[in-house]
């Protein structure tokens, strides 16, 4: 599987450089990024275009500005691409989507195995509680992340509310009224080096029951990306995530 890896010299870049060393048959054969990277063992490009080595699949830890490039090469040779960025724009949401239908396409908000299971639990608290419950996300990160909530906290959000029943209330300091029942309340704390915290609180009148998550280490995104990338070989184009994968 030779892997290209675009973000390469970036933290995230670096874990799954490392985690590919034991991942069996995965092997990096480009990078592209703007930094150059003479250690790497593997030619780091800076743009797309000038791309040599035969790719299998695309594994994206760049930034989500970078999202056109990586699309529109990975569709112009036709390889499959796991896309682990957040920050998405709806517009950039519909490439996703429109690039789905000509490659195979892995794209999930949070690229821990363990995340997704604490969504399956919380879906299952939300059936259990019905509306008796408030929920409220707390999503914690280090202060260099840009976007806010996370894109993993806004997928929790969106897996509560598939019927459409609740609003999204952001932080709380600019309100001055009581809790609406029909609100999934969302927290970000931004500081030091914390890898990602997610906690999905269902508080009742007299119990309260969390599901938490936290990534003690990058290398667990690292490795849900290559388990990504072999997972969509020989796949027919379309939209994968990890409800794919697990399944």
């Amino acid at each position: 599987m030779n892997i290209l890896l675009s973000g390469c010299s970036g933290k995230m870049g670096m874990n799954v450089r490392e985690s590919a060393q034991d991942f069996e048959g995965a092997v990096i054969a480009a990078g592209v990024d703007i930094k150059d990277d003479p250690q790497a063992g593997f030619p780091v490009y800076d743009d797309f275009s000038k791309i040599q080595e035969r790719i299998d699949v695309i594994i994206d830890f760049s930034h989500f500005s970078n999202l056109e490039n990586v699309l529109g090469y990975a569709v112009e040779h036709r390889i499959p691409a796991v896309l682990c960025t957040t920050g998405y724009s709806e517009e950039q949401k519909s490439l996703i989507r429109d690039s789905a239908a000509l490659i195979p396409v892995f794209y999930s908000a949070n690229m821990s195995l363990g995340v997704n299971l604490q969504i399956k639990l919380a879906k299952i608290a939300r059936e259990f509680f019905g509306n008796d419950a408030d929920i409220e996300i707390i999503e914690m990160h280090h202060n260099r992340k840009l976007d806010a909530p996370s894109g993993t906290a806004l997928a929790i959000a969106d897996a509560l509310n598939q019927d459409g029943s609740y609003e999204y209330t952001y932080d709380r300091q600019s309100l001055h009224r009581k809790r609406k029942k029909s609100e999934i309340g969302i927290s970000s704390v931004r500081g030091g080096n914390i890898v990602g915290e997610h906690d999905v609180m269902f508080i009742c009148e007299n119990e309260r029951i969390e599901i938490k998550h936290i990534a003690e280490s990058r290398k667990v995104f690292a490795d849900g990306a290559l388990k990504a990338a072999a997972f969509l070989k020989g796949k027919c184009p379309g939209l994968y995530d990890m409800n794919s994968l697990i399944g």
